[in-house]
């Protein structure tokens, strides 16, 4: 979604520049007494053929004889709202998505929304219309991060289909609810959500213009569907973006049912999408993703599977495709034409878009766009970050001197990510840690390394080539030689060495973690990851996070990028023994246990029992919190998953000895089983045993088995 034209500034100078007459007068589409539909099918009514077809790409003009002002659907709310100038920024999604917490990203983002919706009004009273000014964001990003060499793998929730989900469905209810109290109910949305790249994205960047994803059916349903489907089943999230990526889906013979189509002309997912799921919502292309499907281009190569430009409109907006983000309006213009694309498709399109405008600039009964002051701005930054290593040198004592080091430890940009806004302050990982404590000289022996990667070496297809990265993605997992060499220098100094870890995904630290006594993951956490890394190091909180993804041991333990079969990835079919640190795992200064007996409700689907904490080392701390997880192993199929998380509880205790009571609803969603013969994911018989696992991690040895028996909720 890089790909700009120059905009016409005249175009975005329109604005509700309408006659005396038409501004005295209300239009029937402008009665709010008049329901959705009646509105909508009013303005489709009035609108000239040329007219609808102008509101079927991202720049909307002004329709100034109907009183419809120019709109831009492209906006960004990755993790705050996106370059539009000063905004909150939070951490990056796969940050969020180690919280283990929904309720907090849903709180995130309501916060996003109502800063959107004052950015918004902002932008309307200046007369700009242009991109990033509206409310339609293309966000969340749910793709599963199945490899760690993706450098977009940052944008997603992690490498779980369940967490994906929840995390993702956390985003969508917050910004386009934000606050039900101002809002009609099932009417007015705050702002739009989007979920992308539908479907099975994740890499290599630097071909994505014409790779070919080839995925087994089994994975397709099991893996990169999920998501999708749990959001749209269970959330009124109005956008769907198609990816770039062509698809072609093996049945469990090993044949081809579906031969490359590009996604955002693709048959099969469009079947699924609109036919199995029922989603009545926009079909967003990603940005001039059809231009690959008909460009010849000696620089960058495309698909070429149409002739001619009218040929791929046709086959998109012909089928399930609402809306271009792009400049395609005279090829859809010939593609209508040639009748590739009839005038009752056009219009099916265009009350689809209408009705999305009409819920987000409905003004709501009461006006307040502020934020309000949040007692606890810190959570999600803290909540974000994971601990994998403590030998006892953290928490830091305050009265201890420092070094620090490191290529990341005063960089400003890096903690922003990507698709970020600007924010108004943020302090910096060496300016939190020297502000608040004192630095030596040279006679300190603590060393606090911030290393990793950052932004500008991974990301969406950046011009990079250099050892360890191409064009975004990276060819090596491991910490960059340069920051493993300075590591170890300094522990042959007799340093100990905290290492903060900033990057966008897994970094295999075999060959390192045994020189450092302690190592947090930091990740890319937004404008106040100083202040958090600060407050976590020094033990003012015990708020920690757990792994969204899997930390591999090497690059070597990883199957071939391109290949998007699931064996051998993810903690659900990659071998154990390849594993540094499992998903969901995660340290804190509090050991938490499972106390007494964890029951379950099988007819209610309902897990009930105890979580204790037994100690801290972090007494300043205001709470100490933990992640409960529930996975599912499925020993009725031998192709099934080792195991699957079902459901996430994040538990917070206060003292020693404080005992919490935990009931996690289950969700029938995920007991669901791929049946091979008919290629669908389907409730298992009445009377199917299963195992829960119930505990702090995906390991084994952090986990209690109970024996769980399906009954069919009919």
């Amino acid at each position: 979604m890089k790909r700009h034209l120059y905009l016409v500034f005249a175009f975005y100078c329109l604005s509700f520049a309408f006659s005396h007459t038409a501004r005295s007068q209300s239009l029937p589409w402008q009665d709010t007494s008049l329901s959705l539909d009646n509105r909508v099918e009013w303005l489709v009514q009035q609108l000239t053929l040329d007219e609808r077809l102008s509101l079927m790409v991202h720049h909307n003009p002004a329709i100034e004889r109907l009183g419809l002002p120019a709109y831009s659907w492209w906006n960004e709310a990755l993790h705050g709202v996106g370059r539009a100038g000063e905004a909150t920024v939070y951490p990056m999604p796969i940050a969020l998505a180690a919280t283990f917490n929904p309720e907090l990203v849903h709180s995130v983002f309501k916060h996003v929304a109502a800063e959107a919706r004052y950015k918004y009004r902002e932008a309307r009273d200046t007369g700009y219309y242009g991109d990033y000014s509206g409310l339609t964001f293309f966000t969340p990003n749910i793709n599963i991060f199945r490899d760690p060499r993706w450098g977009r793998g940052m944008e997603t929730y992690g490498e779980d289909p369940c967490l994906t989900a929840l995390m993702g469905k956390a985003c969508v209810d917050g910004l386009q609810n934000w606050d039900s109290a101002y809002w009609d109910a099932g009417y007015s949305l705050s702002t739009a959500a989007c979920l992308k790249h539908f479907a099975v994205h994740s890499g290599p960047e630097g071909v994505r213009h014409e790779f070919n994803s080839v995925v087994s059916d089994r994975d397709l349903r099991t893996t990169y569907l999920p998501a999708f489907e749990y959001i749209i089943r269970n959330s009124e999230v109005v956008q769907v973006m198609c990816g770039y990526n062509r698809l072609t889906v093996r049945d469990r013979q090993g044949v081809n049912t579906q031969a490359g189509e590009p996604c955002c002309t693709n048959r099969r997912l469009f079947d699924i999408l609109r036919n199995e799921w029922g989603y009545d919502g926009i079909l967003v292309t990603d940005c001039w993703a059809l231009n690959d499907a008909y460009e010849t281009d000696t620089v960058i190569p495309r698909h070429r599977t149409h002739a001619t430009a009218a040929d791929a409109y046709g086959d998109a907006f012909g089928r399930e495709v609402d809306l271009e983000c792009g400049s395609g309006l005279p090829a859809l213009r010939e593609a209508v034409r040639q009748g590739l694309v009839s005038e009752s498709k056009v219009d099916e399109h265009v009350r689809r878009i209408l009705k999305v405008r009409l819920r987000i600039t409905k003004e709501p009964r009461l006006i307040n766009d502020s934020v309000d002051s949040d007692p606890d701005i810190l959570q999600p930054y803290t909540q974000s970050m994971v601990l994998l290593k403590n030998n006892g040198i953290l928490p830091l004592n305050a009265n201890e001197n420092l070094q620090l080091a490191g290529p990341n430890v005063w960089d400003s940009i890096m903690p922003l990510g990507n698709y970020n806004g600007t924010p108004r302050h943020t302090i910096t990982i060496g300016e939190a840690l020297s502000r608040y404590q004192l630095l030596s000289a040279g006679d300190g022996k603590t060393l606090v390394y911030v290393g990793g990667l950052n932004p500008q070496l991974e990301g969406e297809e950046l011009p990079v080539e250099k050892e360890g990265f191409y064009k975004g993605d990276r060819t090596r997992i491991e910490l960059p030689q340069e920051q493993v060499d300075e590591i170890k220098a300094y522990k042959a100094q007799g340093f100990r060495v905290v290492l903060v870890l900033c990057t966008g995904s897994a970094i295999a630290l075999e060959n390192v973690i045994d020189d450092c006594d302690a190592v947090l993951v930091g990740w890319y956490d937004g404008q106040y990851m100083g202040l958090a890394v600060h407050h976590l190091l020094y033990g003012w909180s015990d708020d920690f996070g757990r792994l969204p993804v899997t930390f591999y041991r090497s690059t070597d333990d990883l199957p071939e990028f391109s290949d998007y079969n699931m064996q051998g990835r993810t903690y659900r079919y990659a071998d154990r023994a390849h594993v540094e640190f499992p998903f969901g795992y995660g340290l804190s200064y509090s050991y938490h246990q499972l106390w007494g007996a964890t029951t379950v409700d099988e007819a209610n689907f309902i897990v009930e029992g105890m979580v204790s904490q037994c100690n801290t080392d972090a007494p300043n701390a205001r709470n100490h919190r933990t992640v409960l997880q529930v996975y599912l192993k499925n020993g009725n199929d031998p192709d099934a998953p080792v195991k699957q998380l079902i459901a996430v509880q994040s538990i917070t205790t206060v003292d020693f000895d404080h005992k919490v009571p935990f009931r996690i609803q289950l969700d029938p969603f995920w007991f669901r089983q791929y049946n091979p013969e008919t290629g669908l994911m389907e409730e298992p018989a009445d009377g199917t045993p299963f195992t829960l696992q119930v505990g702090f991690s995906s390991d084994d040895k952090d986990l209690q088995d109970i024996p769980f028996t399906y009954h069919n909720r009919k």
